[in-house]
């Protein structure tokens, strides 16, 4: 668990949006929903990922005595306004997407509903947590599709955008079916197998790349994998030949070899040879060095006889699609359904639900958006997670929520696979809810008119 956060990690906005509801009294109950607007080019699906931490912060979020005396000290706020921030918790209820879920735009993965105040002053947390570990999860999905059974390991906390996304980027990745991580709290947070070579200092630190690799394997015998590029890559192949049965006689098996540079592809077959002619046919080979999906399946797709991938700055930064278009927006309040109509970013009204239904063959045929009373055929996607404020159950483990995230990518659509969709899926919004929002219209217009006639 990533440790609580404090409530001052939002926008100025939210607090004087807080103050300013109290000061009008406007605290009945408001549904909020989190949803992304549409895919960015390349995109065929969105991985849900970051529901745990969401809860996490919904249930611990407080204002600490010294931060109510530095709001105090700034003089932005009133001492109503004070008052309500020194006893804020979050009272409300919580419906979501299970973690790991596949799913498309205008798809709510998160719903809020809490007095309107509460709702409101979650809402840039909410969207930070959400927002980066679905963008990741995704990303890391089309790693492991164009990966084709390969081990993919997240080696990215280095050039991640601060230290926790790095911790989220290792979270998702292996929810989405990466084999581990290299970042050590990421063990420690949440279980996740840790993956670890060595660099090309400790080869330059020793005069003979030789020595550098057999001190290095009785320093760390266990699943000990060695990086032979920092010269000159086949005669580091042919030296690691040399070394194995020295190092058989004293007990320690080499497990793998780690190419970071040049031409991968030429070079993973050249070292497959000299490791083979050399009785290292279990000998494995790691690629690292500025990997993404496309040269990971153009590796493969040029026959490359590489065993696994480490990946890092174009998973924890998602280089190509660094953010998604979401947003978190109010959809009811005070018992009436709400929407926003600006152009290009409109919405549908209401407390909403997703329903998924299949072909005879398993694979994900076709999803329906409605009000969430509507009946629908097919799998609903969106449940009770929280009340009043604490979870409806126990925690997912991180085990489950990878065993999901591998049951919707499995039932993806073969045309949705691709590195490159071919076609949309398709998402139908229920006739209910077209209904609804025609409804809504009608209520906002009248209100218009009668207050200008």
């Amino acid at each position: 668990m990533i440790e609580p956060v404090t409530p001052l990690l939002t926008d100025l906005y939210q607090l004087n949006m807080m103050q300013a509801y109290l000061d009008h009294g406007e605290t009945r109950v408001a549904v909020f929903e989190f949803f992304v607007r549409k895919l960015p080019p390349g995109r065929g699906f969105l991985i849900a990922a970051g529901l745990e931490q969401a809860l996490d912060y919904l249930e611990q979020v407080s204002f600490l005595p010294e931060e109510i005396d530095w709001l105090q000290e700034t003089g932005r706020f009133s001492a109503k306004a004070l008052e309500a921030f020194a006893a804020f918790r979050f009272t409300g209820h919580v419906h979501a997407m299970s973690e790991g879920t596949v799913f498309f735009p205008n798809e709510p993965i998160l719903r809020v509903i809490a007095p309107l105040p509460e709702a409101q002053l979650v809402e840039t947390r909410l969207i930070n947590i959400l927002h980066f570990q679905s963008l990741i999860a995704a990303k890391a999905a089309r790693m492991v599709l164009a990966a084709q059974g390969r081990q993919l390991i997240d080696f990215g906390l280095r050039r991640a955008h601060g230290a926790e996304a790095g911790l989220m980027a290792a979270r998702a990745s292996y929810i989405a079916g990466f084999a581990g991580t290299a970042t050590i709290l990421a063990e420690r947070l949440y279980g996740i197998p840790t993956f670890g070579t060595m660099a090309h200092s400790f080869v330059q630190a020793h005069d003979d790349e030789t020595t550098a690799f057999e001190a290095f394997a009785r320093s760390r015998p266990k699943n000990l994998t060695l990086l032979i590029d920092t010269y000159d890559t086949e005669a580091g192949a042919h030296k690691v030949v040399a070394l194995a049965p020295k190092l058989r006689a004293a007990g320690i098996a080499i497990r793998g070899v780690r190419l970071d540079s040049g031409e991968l592809a030429d070079l993973a077959k050249k070292v497959r040879r000299i490791l083979d002619a050399g009785g290292l046919k279990d000998v494995a080979i790691l690629a690292s060095g500025g990997l993404d999906e496309h040269a990971i399946a153009a590796l493969l797709g040029a026959g490359a006889p590489i065993d696994g991938f480490g990946v890092g700055t174009a998973l924890t930064t998602s280089s190509d699609v660094p953010a998604l278009d979401c947003a978190y927006k109010l959809q009811e309040y005070a018992g009436l359904a709400r929407r926003k109509r600006s152009a290009g970013k409109a919405t549908w009204p209401g407390r909403k639900q997703v329903w998924r239904q299949y072909d005879e063959d398993g694979r994900m045929c076709g999803d329906v958006i409605s009000v969430e009373t509507d009946h629908q055929p097919g799998e609903p996607l969106i449940e009770q997670v929280m009340h009043e404020g604490r979870r409806t159950g126990p925690r997912t483990s991180l085990a489950d929520i990878r065993v999901r995230a591998a049951r919707d990518i499995a039932r993806l659509p073969e045309r949705l696979r691709q590195l490159q969709p071919r076609t949309e899926y398709a998402v139908r919004v229920g006739d209910a809810l077209v209904r609804l929002t025609a409804e809504v219209d009608r209520r906002l217009e009248e209100g218009e008119s009668n207050k200008h006639g």
